[in-house]
């Protein structure tokens, strides 16, 4: 039986009693954290297109926008919120799949949740919970031993089109041949490459909501009876051989499904930038900390990464030391870098036009040259950072980072990720009570009765 039909009886089979607390725990945490950065989207470049796009569209007004008292189509709906919880790349990130799991699951339940009225907590988080796993055993499964950065292809948005479509199709209450063939309207329009990574373009920010909307219409569709292809992973032109030349691992796609859940390798992001420049931030933090470095005293500075790291977030590197744009900037491991020294500290603030515009930055990312060490690159996963720091007096200071804050084996502290959370809703402009009370609905999710309340605390 092909893979997407094992898929799709999962999202019908499993059950919120099916989870265990660590899995419920987790996903509660990743629902807290997009609902966040989705809020601070709201009037970023290219989300910002995409939200008065849909408002000139209009339409049914079934499902709420962040930040907005606008409701449009359950597909727009999702295609917005998709979209600004990945403007500023601050969204949660599985890092062996190389992918975000919730800016896919979470926009969609909420979209369809809304669309169909009366959705429980428990069945909010059960619906994230397999979307979340299902994206990322596709993403561990493709071209193992060979990282998505090196195969061009954006994970988050090719994998996010059947994922939106199945969790969709839960809440809509599709049945098993709905579902299969949701899958299948979803893989024939499956897309998204990371060209535009290095051209730093601003449709790095909307892959996942093309996805969603594709996904969402694609379970609408099969409930009014259309179908898509049946073996959609495994055919002869399913999509592990049409995109991957049969290159995929069945053991890790199908192991253990609907007992082991992958959404608890999630990280949550504490800098809003690539997952990847994360390990050089704190490489550099750690070296500001410990030695109280005055950046205007660096001669020079020195990264020795992975080749995948480097590929992605050191090229072209005149990008790289001198952002065209924030994007540039949010692919930059320079760019990091140079933040963390200078500003002993790496926020939104640090990705805006702005910044970006900093000569004082400029002038100390100049200073940096950025190599490989074929020792440092990983197949999967986040590649470790050598950072050297040479003073003009001549002193010289080293650190290796390995794995960055906020990966499982040290996750960012409560009082860390509500402050991210608080933080980010300050955008549409919620504070004080109504940040509390979302957090503690959220916290006691599972006992919510219609997760329209949750929303309502977002629009506004």
């Amino acid at each position: 039986m092909d893979a997407s039909n094992l898929f799709a009886r999962n999202f019908l089979d499993v059950r919120y009693e099916d989870l265990s607390k660590e899995v419920v725990d987790i996903t509660k945490s990743e629902i807290l954290d997009t609902l966040g950065v989705t809020a601070a989207g709201l009037g970023q470049a290219a989300a910002k297109q995409v939200l008065e796009m849909a408002r000139d569209w209009g339409g049914t007004p079934q499902s709420s926008i962040i930040g907005t008292r606008l409701k449009v189509p359950a597909p727009n709906a999702a295609q917005v919120n998709a979209s600004m919880a990945h403007a500023r790349d601050y969204d949660d990130v599985h890092e062996a799949a190389v992918m975000h799991p919730g800016v896919i699951a979470i926009p969609v339940a909420l979209a369809i949740g809304e669309l169909v009225g009366g959705m429980t907590g428990k069945e909010f988080i059960t619906a994230v919970a397999l979307g979340a796993d299902m994206i990322c055993r596709l993403g561990l499964a493709s071209r193992p031993g060979v990282s998505p950065i090196h195969t061009g292809w954006h994970y988050t948005t090719l994998y996010g089109y059947p994922t939106a479509a199945l969790t969709a199709g839960k809440i809509l209450g599709l049945d098993e041949e709905q579902m299969i063939a949701a899958f299948g309207i979803a893989y024939h329009q499956c897309s998204g490459n990371s060209q535009c990574v290095t051209d730093g373009t601003l449709t790095k920010r909307l892959g996942p909501g093309f996805a969603v909307r594709g996904g969402v219409t694609a379970a609408l569709l099969a409930q009014r009876g259309v179908t898509g292809a049946r073996n959609s992973l495994e055919g002869k032109n399913g999509l592990f051989n049409q995109y991957h030349f049969g290159e995929y691992d069945r053991n890790i796609l199908i192991q253990d499904l609907g007992r082991h859940f992958e959404g608890i390798n999630v990280s949550l992001k504490p800098y809003p930038c690539c997952r990847g420049v994360h390990v050089s931030i704190d490489a550099a933090l750690a070296l500001s900390a410990k030695y109280n470095i005055d950046a205007a005293g660096i001669k020079e500075i020195s990264i020795i990464t992975g080749a995948a790291n480097h590929q992605l977030l050191c090229t072209p590197f005149e990008a790289k030391i001198k952002p065209r744009n924030p994007v540039d900037a949010q692919f930059s491991i320079p760019w990091g870098v140079a933040t963390a020294l200078l500003r002993r500290r790496v926020g939104m603030e640090d990705y805006s036009a702005a910044a970006v515009a900093d000569p004082e930055l400029l002038r100390l990312a100049a200073k940096i040259t950025a190599t490989v060490d074929p020792a440092l690159s990983s197949p999967m996963g986040i590649e470790p950072v050598l950072l050297t720091v040479v003073m003009d007096n001549g002193e010289s200071f080293h650190q290796r980072v390995d794995l960055p804050k906020g990966t499982p084996g040290q996750p960012i502290s409560i009082a860390d990720s509500v402050g991210k959370f608080a933080d980010c809703v300050s955008f549409i402009g919620m504070g004080g009570d109504k940040v509390r009370q979302s957090i503690d609905m959220v916290d006691r999710l599972e006992n919510l009765e219609d997760v329209r309340k949750l929303i309502q605390l977002f629009t506004c």
